[in-house]
């Protein structure tokens, strides 16, 4: 199972360093994925959650353990190009990932090609959980107990 660091937090929430890529960097070297909001302005790339707010490079985002949210149609259109691995969603119960991964939201139901997005705000087992592919949460260092007995 993957551990998905969302917008690179390990240990719950931290607003002020989210979508940062060094932030991003670090969850990577921890051994964790990391799930990133991606902008596409003016033929250039960005992190941020509300707003472009880092530049970064193609090439930043082809590292095989991002999971690159587009936050708007151009920057899907562009990861789609670039070959990126990417997704898109605003209110549904799940979405397909470039990568055929299902990117499902807290409650729905789970399979085994499943991202589990922030388990702690549903009710799901441990046993539901290890039916998933992977977990995204802000709390991910939480969630190694069900990969390391």
């Amino acid at each position: 199972m993957k551990l998905i660091a969302h917008r690179g937090n390990i240990n719950g929430k931290n607003p002020k360093k989210e979508n940062n890529p060094d932030y991003i960097l670090d969850a990577i070297q921890m051994g964790y994925d990391a799930e990133i909001d991606v902008w596409y302005i003016n033929n250039q790339f960005y992190l941020g959650h509300d707003e472009p707010q880092y530049q970064v490079t193609r090439a930043f985002l082809k590292d095989s353990r991002l999971w690159c949210h587009a936050k708007n149609f151009e920057a899907l259109d562009e990861m789609l190009r670039c070959e990126i691995h990417c997704f898109f969603h605003q209110t549904d119960d799940c979405t397909l990932t470039s990568q055929c991964f299902i990117w499902v939201f807290p409650g729905k139901p789970l399979m085994s090609n499943a991202v589990c997005v922030m388990p702690e705000n549903a009710d799901y087992s441990d046993q539901e959980l290890l039916k998933c592919f992977a977990i995204c949460t802000d709390q991910v260092a939480d969630y190694k107990r069900l990969i390391i007995p």
